[in-house]
């Protein structure tokens, strides 16, 4: 009966189908797939072809087909879906399968105001001949499913208007190379663009969003995260709201530091009026993130900071609560808190936390963050001054309303700002940490602007990578990959646009990276360990010291080429201090491993010659990226062995990497009973890192009597996360009480942004 079908083709002729041109197609894209049933997939497309079908409506028919069939027992149903979508997209991009000559393809799609023009004119042809030889167009066969969909709704560059899909996945892979590196000596570029490729399109190493999808245009603004702090100013106020849209509107996500704004009833101009307090301003914030449409899928996302102690905090701890009303919330920020050890002392005491406004104590909010006994000695001074206003509290009161509403709301995170300090990358007398980004991994310097315009001010970015671990031989490789990722960042730095001169002027002088990982999940599987046991402790340790190691020594190698960042001068790093001098010791007591890495000697360089980029690491929750390499997502454990996501093409599956292979040896999130094993690794993961990491912390209340989470267990965690050194908490998330099925549905909770998180 098929045979008596019509397609109708792109010219609008129609001819009889061609079942055996369609056997052809999905026979090849079989090859090498375990279990997969050519049959089967026909069989099932064949049910909704009708008379008419379009040849485009064909192929997508076929797609679904396979993509239906996608489960744990025959995981490879992914792969079958993923290159048939490939050469769909390519059908689409290139009117073939084969793609054109490189340089073909580069002059027309720069002639189409695509691609940016320069890397026609800072590349010879023969040049490109070279790299377009290089390339292998076969790695697209290696991507999943959801791969290949992220890539057509994110990456690709293309016509969101009409569709028009102009490139494949590698073409995009090698040109982002090329325009990072096209100002490099031409005797070394070809060899490193060559490297990068290779890194990137085997999966070695992430990219974030920006970079993926804007590198090889004209639009040149790069930087993931973007950290923005107001002062208690009318100007300051202004210009931040500013800055916020011109960020959001090129897709960066915003972290906002409002806590140095006076509280509600405080006096203006010698008390002929009354402050308002933060919430209108906080408004004023939120209606900039909100302004500009994100690619034309939602608004912006911005984090807003401000201390435990401010003198209107019970009223900014409820702004995401769903009661109250559209005058005092504003639900769609989110906030993080900031504490330190003087606020968990009170608590552990049974004491009181006194309330202030930081406009009536300005030396005890610089104090919060930049010296932590010059804070405690002015905390106690304000507290017996009868003629500052304040309000007292109980400590252990205000934590439980703190984490009710993290516990609530799942998106009121935590900052510890001791921590960021004294165990930071930077000097806190000279540059220190007052606030992070939007997804809590990112600990900058920063300093309110009072115009647009201002260069005295400091706005941070951070432009992030990630290493996908799952896909190391051996951790040797970290000093090759490590090297390819600092190199290709730090041209980024140059290569890019600044909106703002304060945030330019900052981005050049600091030159800070973002290295993480991905797929910790599944490196953890492969090795055997768990997260729940310790089993894991050892292999993180040795991981984490390689990455931060090698990293710095990337980072020493390319100061001795092109010179040390100009404020190198204020990080620890100068006075010789390393993150491994500084870290929280109390977690030898489960972690007391011997370093195997010569850091006297890299000590020895650095101090001597310094470092082209004041900080090297951060860890991110890569929830896009890790789609693109079909990786776990960062450092989380997996909710089930499939996740799901629901997009314009319908359901996506993706299975969990070598499934068949490792199924036991997964750790699933709902079958670790606590959060203890995780925040261990997260404290050795933080002797490391340099800035701080997206930890979160999960709770399934089914494992409690009236399927409700004590809240001592959420208090005891905030200890433990503090005890370990850990600088930042993100996401608090609660099973929903649905069966464990082993699939992972994606929600609001998985950072869905896609900016920030790589």
């Amino acid at each position: 009966m098929n045979q008596d079908i019509k397609v109708t083709k792109r010219n609008g002729q129609q001819e009889s189908i061609d079942m055996e041109k369609i056997h052809r197609v999905v026979h090849w894209a079989s090859q090498d797939l375990k279990s997969v049933s050519v049959s089967q997939v026909e069989i099932n497309a064949q049910l909704a072809f009708f008379d008419g079908i379009k040849t485009e409506d064909i192929h997508e028919t076929i797609i679904k087909s396979a993509a239906d069939l996608i489960s744990t027992d025959i995981p490879d149903y992914q792969y079958l879906a993923a290159r048939l979508s490939i050469f769909h997209l390519r059908k689409k991009a290139f009117k073939s399968f084969t793609p054109p000559p490189f340089f073909e393809h580069i002059k027309k799609i720069t002639d189409l105001g695509i691609y940016d023009k320069d890397i026609l004119n800072k590349y010879l042809k023969e040049e490109i001949e070279i790299l377009g030889s290089y390339i292998d167009h076969w790695r697209d066969m290696n991507f999943s499913y959801v791969a290949v969909k992220q890539l057509e709704g994110k990456y690709l560059v293309q016509n969101r208007v009409t569709g028009e899909i102009y490139e494949s996945p590698q073409f995009l892979y090698m040109l982002v190379g090329m325009c990072l590196f096209q100002e490099y000596e031409v005797s070394k570029r070809m060899n490193t663009v060559k490297r990068f490729y290779d890194a990137v399109s085997l999966f070695k190493i992430s990219l974030p969003t920006p970079i993926m999808a804007g590198v090889r245009t004209p639009t040149r603004q790069f930087s993931s995260c973007v950290l923005i702090e107001t002062d208690d100013d009318l100007d300051s106020i202004s210009a931040t709201a500013g800055v916020i849209v011109k960020y959001i509107s090129q897709r960066a996500g915003i972290g906002i530091n409002g806590g140095k704004i006076r509280a509600i009833g405080s006096p203006i101009r010698g008390g002929e009026a009354t402050h308002t307090g933060c919430i209108p301003f906080y408004k004023h914030f939120h209606t900039a993130v909100k302004s500009c449409s994100q690619g034309g899928v939602r608004g912006g996302a911005a984090t807003l900071f401000y201390p435990l102690w401010h003198l209107e905090v019970e009223n900014l701890l409820v702004l995401k609560n769903n009661t109250g009303t559209d005058e005092n919330r504003i639900r769609h920020l989110d906030y993080g808190v900031q504490f330190n050890g003087l606020m968990y002392q009170r608590f552990l005491k049974d004491g009181d936390i006194t309330l202030f406004s930081p406009h009536d104590t300005p030396d005890l909010y610089n104090a919060f963050f930049a010296d932590q006994e010059e804070f405690k000695r002015l905390y106690h001074k304000y507290e017996q001054n009868t003629l500052i206003r304040k309000h007292t509290i109980k400590a252990r009161e205000l934590f439980s309303k703190f984490i009710q509403e993290r516990a609530n709301t799942g998106r009121i995170y935590l900052q510890n700002v001791d921590h960021c300090n004294t165990h930071s990358a930077f000097n806190a007398k000279q540059a220190p940490i007052k606030q992070s980004n939007l997804c809590m991994e990112i600990t900058l310097p920063t300093k309110p602007l009072y115009s647009i315009q201002d260069e005295q001010g400091e706005i941070a970015l951070c432009t992030l990578s990630a290493v996908n671990l799952g896909a190391l031989d051996s951790l040797n490789e970290l000093e090759t990959l490590t090297d390819i990722i600092v190199r290709s960042l730090d041209c980024l730095l140059d290569y890019q646009d600044y909106p703002i001169k304060a945030a330019e002027l900052a981005s050049k002088n600091r030159r800070t990276l973002g290295i993480g990982v991905t797929n910790l999940a599944y490196y953890l599987a492969k090795n055997g360990a768990k997260y729940s046991d310790g089993s894991g402790n050892q292999l993180i340790h040795t991981t984490f010291e390689a990455l931060q190691y090698y990293s710095l020594k990337a980072s020493n190698t390319l100061a001795k080429e092109l010179g040390a960042c100009p404020l190198f001068f204020q990080t620890q790093y100068s006075q010789g201090i390393m993150p491994i001098d500084s870290y929280k010791k109390d977690i030898d007591a489960f972690c007391d491993f011997k370093l195997k890495f010569d850091w006297d000697t890299l000590r020895q360089d650095i101090t001597s010659k310094g470092l082209r980029n004041s900080t090297l690491t951060a860890l991110m929750p890569c929830e896009s990226s890790s789609q693109i390499s079909n990786s776990t997502n960062g450092i989380e454990p997996p909710r089930g062995f499939v996740s799901i996501k629901q997009s314009k093409d319908g359901i996506l599956k993706q299975i969990v990497p070598d499934y068949e292979l490792l199924k036991n040896q997964y750790e699933l999130l709902w079958d670790i009973k606590d959060n203890e094993g995780y925040l261990q690794l997260c404290g050795i993961m933080q002797k490391f890192v340099d800035q701080s990491i997206s930890t979160n912390t999960h709770y399934d209340p089914s494992q409690f009597e009236g399927n409700k989470v004590p809240i001592k267990l959420f208090l005891m965690d905030l200890l433990k996360a503090y005890k370990y050194g850990i600088k930042t908490l993100y996401y608090h998330t609660t099973r929903d009480g649905g069966s464990n099925d082993m699939s992972e549905k994606e929600d609001d909770n998985n950072c869905t942004n896609g900016i920030c998180k790589l």
